[in-house]
Parts: structure tokens; C-alpha cells; sequence
């Protein structure tokens, strides 16, 4: 899998002007070109031009954020991996990508990279990462037993050199457990150095089942488990910037009290950016269309499927809307709907991101003598 290509500078590249508005479009049209390009991809030469540049300009039509890995599987079939390089709002449309995929001879087709075989290892700038010099051991916290904290041991890291060799294992990592998994089942990751690691090591064979335990003792604890916020109260929070702006939130403080947060652990940002009045704040007019935008959102992600609304906040522009999520896969494609329906309106952001026990809105639980924002 030698060759690897992104949207990033490539627009000379354009190939086709044929109409791309579908998976099933944008496939027509790729096998209308697949004999070519599998002639470039297995003599290797002048693969990123003729092929990866064409493929992924072609491909971005459809959605940005999608990267490609290409090269021969075997002697005769040559695969093509759509990847998101980790970005967790668009692994859904790398695989909705590849499952719209025909069957061609000669071709294979996978979403995401995939977990590498044991035995594998890389080389980059000279350092390497690999089972034969890698351990690990994981962290527990008794206030947050379901948090999956693991301390990747290289051999080989000193200060001279950490930067370097971090990132190599990162890469390592990536391949090594899949990207699925290393995106969506470690809540945290630290890579040091033997003289810094504080436990017993585990050789890092050891490390795929030992996730796949945790994960498999987190589904049978919160499978299934819903929230009906019907009944709860949202409250108004009102802060000062340091620029005298107003900050104002309209949070539910009832459910971040809740005892089951890791039911739903993915948390959906949308981000809407404006043309404000003096003091941040939207005019009439932005103010209903950012209130109707958060009702059609509303309305596709409901509490009782496990799509929780933490709340909004707006404050210098910009409106940012809070979602806790049983899953990532709907909101990422709601969400990007949204965006693209609304693109002449408003400027929309989304992330989408791991948080257990929603660290992130602990500025919205207060004390009395707390500010809302420093």
C-alpha cells in the first residue's frame, strides 16, 4: 500500500466533466476509468497523478475529508482504501463510499484501514515501532471506571528524539489496531519512554483483546440505555467576556448530573458563525434562522433514539450547539445536511468527538462563586 493521496492542492487534477451528485455517479464514472487506472496503480509509475489526484477530486464532489491509500493487494488486485485518517465525523461516508461500490475484476475496495497483521511493524525517519519494542499498560480512575486510558511503553524514547518516534508509534497504532478501532475504543493515549512508566509492562500482544474486553463489557453495561428529557428544565447562564461581549447559554443542568453519561458518549458540535451586532449577538433575522436550523436538527435526532440536547451557547458570533450521542454515524450525516442546505445562509462547523463523561461542559456546572468563562 504505497501511495496515498488527499484533497490538499490537487484542483489542477480534475479529470472528469461528467455530473457527480451521487455514489452511484461518482462509481459510473470510475468505471468508466478503473482500466486505466489499475494499468498505473501496478506499474507504479506516475501513480499520484494519473490516478489518486483524479480519484479523490472526483470523490470530494461528494464529500470533503476523505483521503485514499492505493496499491496491489496481490499479484492481480489492486486496492483502493478510503480513509478519513481518523477524523471521526466522516468515517460514515468513507463507508458509505465503498458499500456503494460495484464488483470489478481486478479491484478491491475497503473502508478505512484496516487492522494489520501481528508482525507488523513501521520504520519513518529511521525510528521504529513495532510488538518487538512497544508495551503498555492502562491507567484506572475509581471516578471514572469506564474511561480507557492506555500508556503506550516504546523502548527506544528519549527527549532527544520523542517527537519523532511518537509519531511513529501513532502511525503504528493506527494501522496495527485498524483505524475504526484506534479512532472509537481508546478515551485516551500517552506514549513514553521506559524510564517513565510507572506499572508493570504488557507486551503489546495483549493489547487487541484487552480492548475488545473493555468494549465488550461497556456495550453489556449501557446497551439500550435511553434518556427521556421531556420533563427536564433548561437554564439560562449568563456570563461577561473579557472584552464586556455577552456570553449566553441555554443549558439543561439537569442532565449533566446524570448518572449514566457514558451511555452516550459522542458529543456532536454544531457550529454556526455570523454577522452579529455590536455585542456578538445575532440580529432578528439570524436569530430565526438559527432557531429554525436547531428545530430541523431537532427533529432528526431525537432523546429516545440516543441523541441527548446538552444545550447552546452564543457569544462573539458564533452559536455553538451541544448533542450527546449514543452513536456517531446519524448526527455526522444529519449535521453535514444541514450544512449543506444551509451553505448560502450561514457558515456551519461540525466535530464530533469522544467524551465518557462530558468533561466538556463542566464550565456550565458552576458554583456560586464560579464565572461561566475566565
Amino acid at each position: 500500500m504505497g501511495f496515498l493521496s488527499n484533497l490538499f492542492g490537487k484542483e489542477e487534477a480534475v479529470d472528469s466533466k461528467e455530473p457527480i451528485g451521487s455514489y452511484e455517479d461518482f462509481w459510473a464514472w470510475f468505471a468508466n476509468n478503473e482500466k486505466h487506472f489499475y494499468n498505473v496503480v501496478k506499474s507504479k509509475d506516475n501513480v499520484e497523478p494519473e490516478v489518486l489526484d483524479k480519484i479523490i477530486l472526483n470523490l470530494a464532489r461528494l464529500h470533503d475529508g476523505l483521503f485514499l491509500l492505493c496499491g496491489m493487494y496481490d499479484d492481480n488486485t489492486v486496492e483502493l482504501i478510503i480513509t478519513t485518517d481518523g477524523n471521526i465525523k466522516n468515517i460514515v461516508f468513507a463507508e458509505e463510499v465503498v458499500d456503494a461500490a460495484p464488483k470489478l475484476d481486478g479491484w478491491r475496495f475497503t473502508a478505512l484501514k484496516p487492522e494489520a497483521d501481528e508482525g507488523f511493524y513501521i520504520t519513518m525517519q529511521g525510528y521504529k515501532a513495532g510488538d518487538d519494542n512497544l508495551h503498555f499498560y492502562s491507567n484506572e480512575a475509581w471516578e471514572q471506571p469506564d474511561e480507557i486510558d492506555i500508556v503506550i511503553v516504546h523502548d527506544d524514547l528519549n527527549e532527544d528524539d520523542a517527537e519523532a518516534v511518537r509519531h511513529a508509534t501513532f502511525i503504528f497504532l493506527d494501522n496495527y489496531l485498524g483505524e475504526l478501532a484506534f479512532a472509537t475504543t481508546i478515551d485516551s493515549l500517552s506514549i513514553i519512554g521506559r524510564s517513565e512508566a510507572e506499572k508493570e509492562l504488557r507486551p503489546l500482544s495483549e493489547l487487541k483483546p484487552y480492548l475488545q474486553k473493555r468494549h465488550n463489557e461497556f456495550v453489556e453495561k449501557y446497551d439500550g440505555f435511553r434518556k427521556n428529557t421531556d420533563e427536564d428544565s433548561y437554564s439560562l447562564l449568563e456570563a461577561e467576556l473579557k472584552n464586556g461581549f455577552p456570553l449566553i447559554a441555554v443549558v439543561n443542568t439537569a442532565l449533566l448530573t446524570w448518572d449514566r453519561k457514558p451511555s452516550h458518549p459522542w458529543i456532536a458540535v454544531v457550529e454556526f458563525t455570523f454577522n452579529g451586532n455590536e455585542n456578538g449577538m445575532p440580529d432578528d433575522d439570524t436569530y430565526q434562522l438559527l432557531g429554525k436550523i436547531e428545530d430541523e436538527i431537532l427533529a432528526e435526532l431525537h432523546d429516545a433514539d440516543g441523541y441527548l440536547n446538552i444545550g447552546r451557547e452564543t457569544a462573539k458570533d458564533v452559536r455553538s450547539v451541544y448533542f450527546a450521542c449514543k452513536e456517531f454515524r446519524k448526527p455526522s450525516k444529519v449535521l453535514n445536511k444541514i450544512r449543506d442546505q444551509y451553505a448560502g445562509n450561514v457558515e456551519i462547523d461540525i466535530d464530533i468527538y469522544k467524551d465518557k463523561y462530558w468533561q466538556s461542559f463542566d464550565r456550565f456546572i458552576a458554583t456560586e462563586d464560579d464565572d461561566l468563562v475566565n
